[in-house]
């Protein structure tokens, strides 16, 4: 499937977004020792996943607008 460059960013910043995500959830999970006392702090983790949840957002919205703009596109050439 071909998607164009804009498209392909949206797509790009998803996908970075989402493994930010990933690993920000890890870090937040293994932050505890089994006998449930914590072992760092994990404010830092927090923050950077709200960023990376902003990230996955602002990128589907490039998404979806390139999404509308090559489907009006193709309207006006049929």
């Amino acid at each position: 499937m071909m998607i164009s460059g804009t498209g392909q960013a949206g797509l790009t910043g998803i996908q970075n977004g989402m493994e930010g995500l990933r690993q920000n959830a890890n870090e937040i999970a293994t932050a505890r020792r089994e006998d449930g006392s914590s072992v760092r702090d994990i404010s830092k983790p927090l923050v950077e996943q709200k960023e990376h949840l902003r990230q996955v957002e602002a990128s589907a919205k490039v998404f979806k607008a390139s999404d509308e703009t090559l489907g009006s596109l193709i309207d006006l050439m049929a």
